[in-house]
């Protein structure tokens, strides 16, 4: 039960993250996101710790005191945000967040959303990303521009609906060139 309730949660979470991105024009990330899932150390640990209401990497880490799965994944899609930690480049603070390309920014966003639906099921709202994102932003390292940009989007989503924020946002990357 759990390898197929883990499969088709994952199966489902990214034809949602294609689809978003396919709104996008961000094809080649739309079909790439998160190929890792399918990777021997992430699928595993999801069959083994799917809850289907959320992601079996918290139950990881709450058995465990750390997820492998996650540890994988976060280095491997450029559209977490864990992706562009690195060392600060002053002596303020050890680490620091990078600035996101937009396109991965993008990728983001459409992750959440898909995330959202995919856990929250029929109980989803377009402020789900946003209330979702207010819970644990004080601990992300984020750059601040991406930060704003990100917090603009999801509060964008949650006021305006998707289809005014993927048409302010397929517009702005356009106009970047953070197209596929």
């Amino acid at each position: 039960m759990h390898f197929f309730g883990h499969l088709f949660t994952v199966l489902h979470h990214k034809k949602l993250v294609l689809r978003y991105c396919f709104r996008l024009g961000l094809y080649r990330q739309g079909i790439c996101h998160d190929l890792s899932k399918f990777s021997p150390v992430e699928f595993f640990a999801g069959v083994r710790y799917f809850q289907g209401n959320r992601s079996p990497n918290d139950a990881e880490r709450q058995d465990k005191g750390y997820s492998a799965a996650w540890l994988h994944h976060k280095g491997r899609n450029r559209h977490h945000l864990e992706y562009w930690v690195d060392y600060a480049p002053n002596d303020a603070k050890p680490m620091d967040g990078v600035r996101m390309p937009r396109r991965y920014l993008a990728e983001m966003f459409c992750d959440r959303i898909a995330a959202s639906r995919t856990y929250l099921k029929g109980d989803y709202t377009d402020d789900a990303p946003l209330a979702y994102y207010e819970r644990s932003k004080h601990h992300y390292l984020l750059h601040p521009e991406t930060r704003a940009e990100l917090e603009q989007l999801l509060t964008m989503l949650a006021q305006q609906g998707e289809d005014a924020t993927f048409r302010y946002l397929r517009r702005s990357l356009h106009a970047d060139g953070g197209m596929d």
